[in-house]
């Protein structure tokens, strides 16, 4: 199997990002290894020896995607037997030349803290706590988004992440069987509808989901789950909210879909 290398004397976030986005465009496996805070030349000396040694091993040349302030940090990486991409480099000399203006390194800036970004997530991280499963029905009108659907549709993920990568306060709230039979609305919904965005998911997904959690049970029968994603779609297009189906999607792609459909502000930077 070929390796690949994702190395930074940062946290490597970028470096792993741009290197899995580019090698997913292979149908390959690769054996990942993510290698942050590469700050001295000695360290970079040893992360030098580590890839030759598994290119001697493998007899194939890494992959290696990597991002430095540092430039002598990035030389002793490319002078390894591998096969080296320096995303930060590569843009960021194209945009000098279009700005006119040189770039400042500094250590860790990519991902450093921005406090008042940092504050955002941080409140919208016990927001998302404190209002999972319609715990806390009293603090909607605080939500930023309110996600809905049946039990085990991806509600709780979606909303963590939405906190913790962009600041966003997303309550979730799970439509019962009861809700389904009464064909409206929760009433402490109602006033919030503006907020609400539905997910809903494939009968047989949500079947394999619930039955881990409460195997042979009627709530993990796959009868059960195809009448309550019936029903909570044809909730959803009754009350005319805008839903996504989370089954082939990662909490990653659900979360870039509400965004796209939303007008929801991120408090990323």
């Amino acid at each position: 199997m070929r390796t690949a290398f994702y190395i930074s004397d940062g946290t490597a976030i970028t470096s792993e990002v741009f290197g899995h986005a580019t090698l997913s465009l292979f149908p390959i496996d690769f054996n990942h290894k993510t290698i942050p805070f590469v700050e001295t030349e000695e360290k970079a000396h040893e992360i030098k020896a580590l890839i030759n040694a598994t290119a001697a091993k493998t007899g194939e040349k890494p992959f290696v995607f990597f991002t430095f302030v540092n430039h002598s940090l990035s030389e002793i990486i490319k002078s390894a037997d591998a096969i080296p991409y320096d995303f930060l480099t590569t843009y960021s000399e194209k945009i000098e030349k279009e700005l006119q203006v040189a770039p400042v390194p500094k250590m860790h800036r990519t991902h450093s803290i921005h406090e008042k970004s940092y504050d955002f997530r941080i409140d919208a991280v016990n927001y998302a706590l404190m209002n999972d499963d319609g715990g806390n029905i009293k603090n909607f009108s605080e939500a930023d988004i309110i996600l809905i659907g049946v039990s085990r549709s991806g509600k709780t993920p979606t909303s963590l992440y939405l906190a913790l990568q962009y600041g966003i306060k997303a309550a979730n709230y799970p439509i019962t069987e009861e809700d389904l039979e009464s064909e409206g609305l929760p009433k402490c919904l109602v006033p919030y509808k503006h907020k609400l965005f539905g997910l809903t998911i494939d009968p047989e997904r949500l079947a394999a989901i619930r039955h881990r959690r409460m195997a042979n049970s009627k709530y993990a029968s796959i009868r059960q789950c195809r009448i309550e994603v019936r029903e909570v779609e044809m909730l959803y297009k009754r009350h005319k909210i805008a839903y996504f189906n989370s089954t082939h999607h990662s909490v990653e792609e659900i979360s870039a879909k509400i965004l796209m459909d939303t007008d929801l502000e991120r408090r990323k930077y």
